[in-house]
């Protein structure tokens, strides 16, 4: 395990220099999952909840919510991202899977951005829906895999 970069010597925070690197492709994909009652599902499927389209909004939000990923975590490094893509699966009988790819020809990584994109998706799906389901959780928001930069590349190993 690596250690610790955003803090210095003295153990205060810091936004960690990456101004010697050079620019490479980086990418990095990420997934969750809303689970909600059945009914719930099938209101967003039906395209009939309330608010409007729950999917085509939740998409939205997750592009939104990756390039503003530099504005919500304090240390993470503002990026002008290349590509956003979310996938929003429904899964039935009581769930929507989320699936966010971020690219960046950058010095840093995107992880941050392709997890910030599907809890922003997943929290904007609640949000539509909660007027309805309260009940429903997030679960799962992780790292699936990234490529590019000095540490290479990552996939989750386990199948669950």
């Amino acid at each position: 395990m690596g250690e610790l970069s955003h803090y210095d010597e003295r153990g205060a925070s810091r936004m960690v220099d990456v101004s010697a690197k050079e620019p490479t492709l980086r990418a990095a994909r990420a997934s969750g999952l809303v689970r909600m009652a059945a009914a719930t599902l099938r209101l967003i499927q039906d395209r009939a909840a309330a608010k409007g389209d729950v999917l085509e909004t939740a998409r939205l939000a997750a592009i939104m919510g990756a390039k503003r990923t530099g504005d919500l975590i304090p240390l993470c490094h503002p990026l002008g991202l290349d590509s956003v893509e979310v996938d929003l699966t429904p899964s039935p009988p009581d769930a929507v899977e989320i699936v966010a790819t971020v690219k960046v020809h950058g010095r840093t990584g995107v992880e941050m951005e392709a997890m910030t994109a599907v809890a922003v998706a997943a929290l904007t799906i609640y949000d539509m829906c909660k007027a309805v389901d309260r009940g429903m959780t997030i679960e799962r928001i992780r790292l699936e895999e990234k490529t590019g930069g000095a540490r290479g590349a990552y996939r989750r190993d386990d199948a669950s």
